[in-house]
C-alpha cells in the first residue's frame, strides 16, 4: 500500500507563543502533593507553564501530605521529580530556583479538621508575601474517599471562604457507579458550587483529543460528511499491552469498564460526535457534549448480552516476552470474573447519527499499545463486481491520539505502474518539539478559569446511567466472560460484533 506523509508544526492554545497572557494571581493548594500523580505530572506540567510563561505573575503553591516535611525538603522533592519527569531538555538552575521560590509544604491529616488552621494561616501569610486576592485553587490528587472530607473542612475551616474566586480540582474515578457517583456529588455540591468544580480527565488535555472540536466546524469537508448520510460507522479502540501490574488492588474491583470506558472512552465519544456551529466557546462545547450523551441510546439488561463484550487476557506474548494471565498476577484472585477487556455497539438517536453505529472497545495485555477513532463512511458502489475485483475500500478517516497524533486519510487512486486502483493513506502528522503535554493544557485552562475540557457531573450522571444496566448484568453474570491471549487484540467475540452488522475492526 502507498503511504503520502504530510507534517505540519502547530501550535495548541497559544502555549508556544511569545505573547504573555495575565493570568490572576492565584493560591495553588496541592492536596497529595508528596504522591505519584504529583510527581510525575502535576510538578512537571506546572514547570513546563513556569517555562512558557503560562503561570500567574504571583503564585503561590503548598504542598499538603501526610508526611512531615521542611519546605526545604519538599524543594529537594520537587526538584527531584523535574530532573526525573520534566520534559524540559535541560534543567537551568536560575529559572528552577524561581520556580521552586513558589513552593511551600504543610504536613496534615485531611480528615482532621484542626489541622487546615494552621494551614489557612499559611495560605494567607503567603497571599499576603505574594500580594495574591484570595483567588484559591485546590487541586484534590488523592484517593476517593478523601475527597469528601476536604472539601467539608475546607469550607469549615474558612479555607474556602474567599474575597476572590475559588476552584477545585477533582481527579477520578468519581463514584464505584451511579448510586456513589450521585452521593459524592450530592455531598459536594453542599461545599461547592457546580462551576467551581473541575472534574479532570486526562484524556481531555490531549491535543489530538482537544482538535476533535475543529475538525467539523472548521473543516468544511468534515462538517459536510460528519454525519449519517455519509458515515457507516464509527470505530473508538485504546488498547493496551501492559497489563494490571502494580494496581491489581484498584483494577480487581474496577474493570476495563470503569477504569477505561466509563470515563475516558465515553469523553472520546463524545468529542467525536459533537456537531458544532461555526462559533465555538466553552458553553457550546459543554452543551453539545451533553446532548450527545443524553441522546445516547440505553440498554436494556435483556439486551446487553448481544452489544457488550467482556474478556480477561490470558498467558500470551508480548514484544516476544510471555506474560502471564490476569489471574496469575499478583494480587488478583485466581478465580477472578473481572474485565481487562470491554467492546461495546452503542447508538446515539439524534437526527445526526441515527442509525450510525459507534463500537468502542478497550483493553489490557493487547497487541499494540494505540488509541484511535476511526470514521468509516458509506461507500455506494461497493456492490458493484469491478469495484469488488479492484479492491477498492471505502474512504476512512483514522484519528489518532496514542502513540503518535496524526490524521490519516484513506484513499483509493490508481496506481499508473500497474494501471490498478489501490488504496492509499494520507498522513497529517504534528511534529512540533514543543507541543505542551496534556496536564499542562488542563492545568493552564484551570488557572484562567475555562472549564470546558473538564467533565460536568451532568456528563457523569448520564455515562453511570447508560453503565450501570451493563454493571448489574455483569454481576448477574448476565454477560458471558470470554479470554483472550495476550499479544491478541481482543476475543473473538468482539469481531463477531461487527461482523453482524457487516463491518470489521480497522
Amino acid at each position: 500500500m502507498n503511504e503520502v506523509m504530510i507534517s505540519q508544526d502547530y501550535n495548541i492554545k497559544g502555549c508556544n507563543s511569545n505573547k504573555k497572557l495575565r493570568l490572576e494571581p492565584v493560591s495553588f493548594i496541592l492536596f497529595g502533593a508528596t504522591g505519584d500523580l504529583a510527581k510525575r505530572k502535576i510538578f512537571p506540567a506546572l514547570y513546563q507553564l513556569f517555562l512558557v510563561n503560562r503561570l500567574p505573575h504571583c503564585i503561590s503553591i503548598i504542598g499538603v501530605g501526610r508526611k512531615k516535611l521542611s519546605d526545604d525538603s519538599f524543594k529537594m522533592h520537587v526538584k527531584d521529580s523535574l530532573n526525573e519527569y520534566s520534559r524540559a531538555s535541560n534543567i537551568d538552575e536560575m529559572k528552577l530556583t524561581k520556580f521552586l521560590s513558589y513552593f511551600s509544604y504543610q504536613g496534615l491529616d485531611v480528615t482532621e479538621c484542626e489541622g487546615y488552621t494552621i494551614l489557612l494561616d499559611t495560605v494567607k501569610t503567603r497571599e499576603e508575601h505574594f500580594g495574591i486576592p484570595e483567588n484559591r485553587l485546590f487541586y484534590l490528587s488523592v484517593s476517593p474517599e478523601y475527597v469528601q472530607d476536604i472539601a467539608r473542612n475546607l469550607n469549615k475551616s474558612g479555607l474556602g471562604s474567599t474575597k476572590g474566586w475559588r476552584r477545585l480540582i477533582i481527579e477520578k474515578p468519581f463514584g464505584h457507579d451511579l448510586q456513589t457517583a450521585q452521593e459524592l456529588n450530592n455531598k459536594l455540591s453542599h461545599e461547592f458550587n457546580e462551576e467551581e468544580i473541575y472534574r479532570i480527565d486526562h484524556y481531555l488535555g490531549k491535543p489530538m483529543v482537544q482538535n476533535l472540536e475543529s475538525y467539523d466546524f472548521a473543516n468544511s469537508l468534515f462538517r459536510e460528511l460528519w454525519n449519517s448520510k455519509y458515515v457507516a460507522n464509527v470505530q473508538i479502540t485504546a488498547s493496551e499491552t501492559v497489563g494490571v501490574e502494580e494496581r491489581a488492588g484498584y483494577y480487581d474491583q474496577a474493570g476495563a469498564i470503569r477504569d477505561m470506558f466509563q470515563n475516558h472512552l465515553m469523553q472520546l465519544l463524545m468529542m467525536t460526535a459533537m456537531n458544532l456551529p461555526n462559533k465555538v466557546d466553552e458553553d457550546v462545547i459543554m452543551n453539545e457534549k451533553r446532548t450527545i450523551i443524553q441522546s445516547l441510546r440505553p440498554l436494556q439488561k435483556f439486551e446487553i448480552e448481544n452489544n457488550v463484550i467482556r474478556a480477561q487476557y490470558g498467558p500470551g506474548e508480548i514484544l516476544n516476552s510471555k506474560v502471564a494471565g490476569y489471574r496469575e498476577e499478583l494480587g488478583v484472585s485466581s478465580n477472578s470474573h473481572n474485565d481487562t477487556f470491554i467492546a461495546a455497539r452503542l447508538w446515539i438517536d439524534n437526527c445526526t447519527w441515527t442509525g450510525v453505529p459507534f463500537y468502542i472497545r478497550t483493553g489490557k495485555r493487547m497487541k499494540e499499545k494505540s488509541t484511535k477513532i476511526v470514521i468509516k463512511f458509506k461507500e455506494e458502489l461497493k456492490s458493484l463486481d469491478i469495484f469488488k475485483e479492484k479492491m477498492i475500500v471505502p474512504l476512512h478517516v483514522v484519528i489518532t491520539i496514542n502513540p503518535e497524533e496524526k490524521v490519516s486519510l484513506k484513499i483509493n487512486m490508481k496506481n499508473p505502474l500497474t494501471n490498478t486502483t489501490e488504496p492509499i493513506n494520507i498522513d497529517f502528522s504534528s511534529k512540533s518539539e514543543n507541543q505542551p503535554e496534556a496536564y499542562e493544557l488542563l492545568l493552564f485552562d484551570a488557572l484562567r478559569g475555562d472549564s470546558r475540557f473538564y467533565v460536568h457531573w451532568n456528563e457523569v450522571e448520564s455515562t453511570w446511567k447508560w453503565v450501570q444496566p451493563v454493571l448489574e448484568a455483569f454481576k448477574e453474570n448476565l454477560v458471558p466472560l470470554h479470554h483472550y491471549d495476550s499479544g491478541s487484540m481482543g476475543p473473538d467475540a468482539a469481531d463477531s460484533l461487527l461482523e453482524a452488522d457487516g463491518f470489521e475492526w480497522i
